[in-house]
This record gives structure tokens, C-alpha cells and sequence, in this order.
């Protein structure tokens, strides 16, 4: 890990598109630290840039410019063919729309995130029981999605992130889908996860939520607006 304790590095990252001949600065030149078992909300109005930077962090994407450090290691150098297997490793997704296998039980999902890593099947049926049981599933592994609300569907696709012990764990708008009581229980959960020593980045448009992280990044105009640690209320303005 690097020396000054940060798991994540993001140095000088920028992400230039093209529409037709104008060029769209996506992200401008965004750089900050997060360290191990911190909680990080990334707000701003939609076009901000939030979402660029979790893709580009999550290797679903490459930056036009700049690099990602996560555990000492610049991820950003890997060749294409090697982003997926830097995702199962060292990085955890939690989707709004959960992206749960509609075929698959509660179980199954967790399982296969441990298949394609290559997980011995006695190592996946004794992680995917402990992770189950610890979301509150116990009693639900053997259901299919359609049979889950829409909180339980999320604290299955929570289980699933943590499968393979990664690094960081990224929730794109974890909360999107869900009532306002379901919100509470899987923030709470999230915030319990990272006094353990996981590390979470979240994109949220929902104040309520980013006000309950250790620190707030306000994206504008592909650009950090604002980075705040989090103490007591914060006043943050409505993200769109």
C-alpha cells in the first residue's frame, strides 16, 4: 500500500469525449486520496461528472489522461484484457437496478461472483452462507429475485460485492430503488461495513445519504467542487 495509508489514488484524471467534432470534458483534471475503511459520498447534479469518475475508477472505462492507484498499484496501466480480473479482485460493485441474475437464487448470485474468481466451490458455499447471513438472508438464499423485495434484492447485491474481499467496494445510487426505510437499513449497513475496514465510494443524488458518510466529494462541471469531512449536519445544497 502506499506509504501515506491512502488504498485509493486518483491523480489528475480527466476523460474527454466526442460528440460529433466538439469535444465533452466529462472530468477535468480531478485528483484526491481515500483511505482505508473510509465512507465517501460523490454528489453533484446529473453531468457533473460523478458517474465518469466511477467508471473510471471501476476500470469499466479508460481516462483520457491521468491514472488510478488502488493498493499501491496503478490500475490504470493494465491492458484492456486485464481490467476484469483487477474488478474481481480488487474491486465490488453495488448497482441501483441491483443487476442480480434473474435465473439464479440469492445463494447462486453471491456463488458465481466467487466462480469466475476461481474460488474453490467448499470456499463459496461457506462465504456466500456467512455473507447471507450477515445482510439478514439467512432465511432467503434459496429465493430468486422475483421472489425478494426490492431491499433484500440489495443487500444480496451487497453480498455479492463483498465476495472476494475487495479492495473498495463502488455503489452507483445503492439507494435509488428503494422506500425510505430499506434506504436506512442498507446505509446502515454500508456504514457498518467500512467501521469493519471496507472502503466505499457512493454516488448519490440523495442528500440524506451522502449527510450519513465520513466525507462528501461535490462534483461540478467534471471538477471537484467541494471535499468535506462529514461533522455532525452538514449543509449540502440539493443535488439534481
Amino acid at each position: 500500500m502506499n506509504s501515506n495509508g491512502a488504498i485509493l489514488r486518483i491523480r489528475n484524471l480527466s476523460k474527454t469525449y466526442m460528440q460529433g467534432k466538439i469535444p465533452v470534458h466529462a472530468l477535468n483534471d480531478v485528483s484526491f486520496d481515500v483511505h482505508k475503511g473510509e465512507f465517501l459520498s460523490i454528489v453533484g447534479v446529473s453531468g457533473s461528472g460523478k458517474s465518469t469518475l466511477l467508471s473510471l475508477i471501476g476500470l469499466l472505462d479508460k481516462p483520457t489522461t491521468g491514472s488510478v492507484f488502488i493498493d499501491g498499484e496503478e490500475v490504470t496501466k493494465f491492458k484492456e484484457r486485464e481490467a476484469p480480473k483487477i474488478r474481481r479482485e480488487k474491486i465490488g460493485f453495488v448497482f441501483q437496478h441491483f443487476n442480480l441474475i434473474p435465473t439464479l437464487t440469492a445463494f447462486e448470485n453471491v456463488d458465481i461472483a466467487m466462480r469466475f474468481a476461481r474460488v474453490p466451490k467448499s470456499k463459496r458455499k461457506d462465504r456466500a452462507v456467512e455473507l447471507l447471513t450477515r445482510m439478514g438472508l439467512a432465511d432467503r438464499m434459496k429465493h430468486k429475485p422475483s421472489e425478494l423485495s426490492g431491499g433484500e434484492q440489495q443487500r444480496v447485491s451487497i453480498a455479492r460485492a463483498l465476495a472476494n474481499h475487495p479492495a473498495i467496494i463502488l455503489a452507483d445510487e445503492p439507494t435509488g430503488e428503494v422506500d425510505t426505510k430499506t434506504r436506512e437499513v442498507i446505509v446502515n449497513l454500508l456504514r457498518e461495513l467500512s467501521e469493519k475496514g471496507q472502503t466505499i465510494l457512493v454516488v448519490t443524488h440523495d442528500v440524506a445519504v451522502a449527510q450519513k458518510t465520513d466525507r462528501i466529494i461535490t462534483m461540478l462541471d467534471g471538477k471537484i467542487e467541494s471535499d468535506v469531512k462529514v461533522t455532525g449536519k452538514v449543509k449540502l445544497k440539493r443535488a439534481g
